[in-house]
């Protein structure tokens, strides 16, 4: 894949099997998005096959994305929606039955503590509840694959422990989940696989301990660290308070 003759992509070769959670990392610009927009049908004009559910997603059609689940880093609601509304809507667009589709989300909403705000505009949402929606509307309609970017930003503790534990169980079911996070101490604990993205190349793809059998470092911050060649965090970060401490 390219823009204006760079190319984001370069012979990525990926293959994932039911029931894995893949730590989809990466520095910015590494080609994660790029990869997910194509596997979600939303990027055009790439080289090479992308194939889901063993299909060509190129020549399959769109059935393949009612299999889907996506929660993306920024994501705009409809705030003049309530959370009601929006994940019926949510729930039609994946041809859920209205009444079923308002009967799984008043379920959801609830098990999230967000009962008591289930007929409320999505415009006086915090920002963790409107993540938690979010989250729902992603798993509504039973989706196969599964496409977390950042899920847990905004959620509080104990909503970050229920959602790792929703994790485990959705893979434990056969359920195929690509999870991209900064947030290394969490990509490490709770993935089966990590594939680390750079200069739009798989640059490490394995378990956790296999990476640290391999690069002989002791967290995935520090493999990270390795294999991208960024090791000026301590100098910046001195740099920078010193400019703080400036009068």
């Amino acid at each position: 894949m390219n823009y204006s003759g760079h190319y984001v992509l370069k012979g990525l070769n990926l293959k994932v099997r039911r029931g894995q959670i893949i730590g989809y990392i990466g520095p910015n610009g590494a080609g994660k998005s790029t990869t997910v927009r194509i596997l979600l049908g939303l990027q055009q004009g790439y080289g090479g096959t992308a194939r889901l559910f063993g299909e060509d997603i190129q020549t399959s059609g769109v059935a393949y994305k009612s299999r889907i689940g996506y929660v993306p880093e920024t994501a705009e609601v409809y705030d003049m929606l309530t959370a009601h509304e929006y994940l019926v809507f949510s729930g039609g667009c994946y041809g859920m039955d209205e009444q079923w589709a308002e009967r799984k989300a008043r379920l959801l909403m609830d098990q999230f503590g967000l009962a008591d705000v289930f007929d409320t505009r999505l415009s006086s949402f915090s920002k963790g509840m409107r993540q938690k929606v979010l989250i729902i509307s992603s798993l509504l309609h039973n989706p196969d694959l599964l496409f977390f970017d950042e899920p847990l930003s905004g959620l509080d503790a104990n909503s970050v422990l229920v959602f790792k534990e929703i994790l485990a169980k959705l893979a434990g079911q056969g359920k195929t989940i690509f999870y991209s996070s900064h947030i290394m101490d969490i990509v490490e604990k709770i993935s089966h696989r990590i594939v680390l993205l750079y200069d739009g190349q798989i640059a490490a793809d394995g378990t956790f301990e296999e990476l640290k059998a391999q690069n002989k470092e002791g967290s995935l911050e520090e493999i990270f660290n390795q294999l991208t060649g960024f090791h000026q965090h301590a100098q910046i970060a001195a740099d920078f308070v010193s400019i703080v401490e400036e009068v």
